[in-house]
């Protein structure tokens, strides 16, 4: 036995080495999932697209909301006016999760083959519906099918919406696979939109590759301009043509704010921002012109010279601070949480 001992040792010493070494690399993966959960907030922006989602609200919105938060992203929802009032939560449900919501027509019809004021009736009621369940009326407008004439698109714009066809069709509507969907979005360019579809499996399962794509590209998910009918930037600004140079970030560790929108009305809606990771902290809150802070509570703001950028600080009232946004006509647009800092 004396002599099987020093073995026995060994074999215990090795042991010890090999489980910490698998701990750290537990650890280290745990990290990284951790850093990639939401990747558009932290790759290089050169350029933004519009992810966009057709015929929702269905009975499987929220899981493709899930499927979107996870992955970090934001999307333009072109939702039917009568799925939208047999569905009012869903619809709700979009909006806090950070989506905008647009019209899709009352029931998808061939809208071409309407009279004027069938048109303005057809497209005037989706709005509505749109307006009673979250709040906000919708600034964008893409026809069903893809088909419009002038009259149609005079009609939208009487509407005050602008419409909004796509550069990229995923197919997925045309029983297109994961990876076909994935190769399709993959021809995405800076400020060019993808037709895509609620209620899709194959199109929730393709979200966490396409976003992988564009991040790899220096691509992010953003916003359509009801100026231009356009990706662009969350807060509505364009990406610049070189790349800004970088300020140091302030001292202190990283903390987590997650944002909220619990109360919406027609002209304003209120932010809720949850801190983890820090009892003080610093927020930096980009806010979208036209929009502004009217009201804050639990903490401490300054603003930069555009009036759009918040920084917010705590001042002992806890680790939730909140705000009023009046919108100013855009009435789409909610606050993106640019970092946390703690100390």
């Amino acid at each position: 036995m004396s002599r099987l001992f020093p073995r026995t040792a060994l074999w215990s010493r090795r042991l010890r080495a090999a489980l910490a070494v698998l701990a750290t690399a537990v650890a280290m993966c745990g990290v990284v999932l951790a850093a990639t959960s939401t990747p558009s907030s932290a790759a290089t922006c050169n350029g933004y697209v519009g992810l966009t989602f057709d015929d929702g609200p269905t009975g499987n919105t929220s899981a493709l909301l899930n499927v979107l938060r996870n992955n970090g992203v934001r999307a333009t929802m072109f939702n039917v006016g009568q799925n939208v009032q047999n569905n009012q939560s869903a619809a709700q449900a979009q909006v806090a999760a950070g989506m905008w919501v647009a019209n899709h027509s009352w029931n998808h019809a061939h809208m071409t083959s309407m009279s004027q004021s069938q048109m303005q009736s057809d497209l005037s009621q989706t709005s509505s519906a749109i307006q009673a369940a979250t709040g906000s009326r919708p600034v964008l407008f893409r026809p069903p099918y893809g088909e419009t004439n002038s009259t149609l698109q005079s009609v939208a714009s009487s509407l005050g919406m602008r419409q909004v066809i796509w550069d990229v069709d995923s197919q997925d509507w045309n029983g297109a696979s994961v990876s076909q969907i994935v190769a399709n979005a993959s021809r995405l360019q800076a400020g060019q939109v993808i037709l895509m579809h609620d209620g899709i499996q194959n199109t929730r399962d393709a979200i966490g590759q396409i976003v992988a794509n564009l991040t790899s590209r220096n691509l992010c998910p953003g916003m359509i301009s009801p100026s231009t009918g356009r990706a662009v930037a969350p807060d509505g600004t364009t990406p610049p043509t070189t790349s800004p140079p970088t300020s140091p970030p302030p001292s202190g560790g990283t903390c987590t704010a997650t944002a909220t929108t619990p109360n919406v009305w027609g002209d304003r809606y209120n932010t809720s921002v949850t801190v983890s990771g820090a009892s003080t902290w610093t927020v930096v809150v980009a806010i979208t012109s036209p929009q502004r802070v009217s009201t804050i509570w639990n903490g401490t703001a300054t603003w930069d010279s555009s009036g759009t950028i918040m920084t917010m600080r705590s001042n002992g009232s806890g680790n939730t601070f909140g705000f009023t946004t009046m919108t100013n006509g855009n009435s789409s647009a909610r606050p993106q949480i640019r970092s946390c800092t703690s100390g």
